[in-house]
């Protein structure tokens, strides 16, 4: 995993969020994770293939799943984590791995980025390389964990 591989990621937040109104993003822990990603209740996992490989699993409290999408939703109430719900918090993630993909062509760094997949509920997640940096950011008061497990392509 190269920590170059990191900012892309996280500038993303800093250029995705103010446009749905989340403006207060603040990056807050950084942990090495291994291979499984325990749910926190939402979990969004996206494939990256190009010149680095891998994917990016995007963790969040349902509530706090609730709280993003209502606020995507111009205020909406948001009481169940519908398919509307579920519908907004994956879109969130295709335009932040979008973003980020385009952050990384800025590096000379070419990506697809695969269709994000939804899943909630209490499951184990297994990421796609032993080595995972996990970020914890903290968006208008809900945490999103971001794990990033990326590697150069070899192929």
């Amino acid at each position: 995993m190269d920590i170059n591989h990191i900012n892309p990621v996280l500038d993303a937040f800093l250029n995705v969020m103010p446009q749905l109104g989340l403006g207060e993003v603040k990056k807050k822990d950084v942990t090495l994770r291994g291979r499984f990603i325990e749910s926190p209740g939402v979990v969004v996992i996206i494939g990256l293939l190009g010149d680095i490989k891998g994917n990016i699993i995007y963790g969040m409290k349902e509530e706090d799943a609730k709280k993003i999408a209502s606020a995507m939703m111009m205020g909406m109430n948001v009481e169940n984590f519908d398919e509307l719900a579920q519908s907004a918090i994956s879109e969130l993630v295709n335009m932040l791995t979008a973003n980020a993909s385009t952050n990384f062509s800025k590096d000379n760094i070419t990506v697809d980025i695969s269709t994000p997949t939804l899943i909630y509920g209490k499951f184990t997640a297994n990421s796609s390389s032993d080595k995972v940096i996990c970020i914890s950011m903290e968006v208008n008061g809900a945490i999103i964990e971001v794990n990033i497990s990326l590697e150069k392509n070899t192929i």
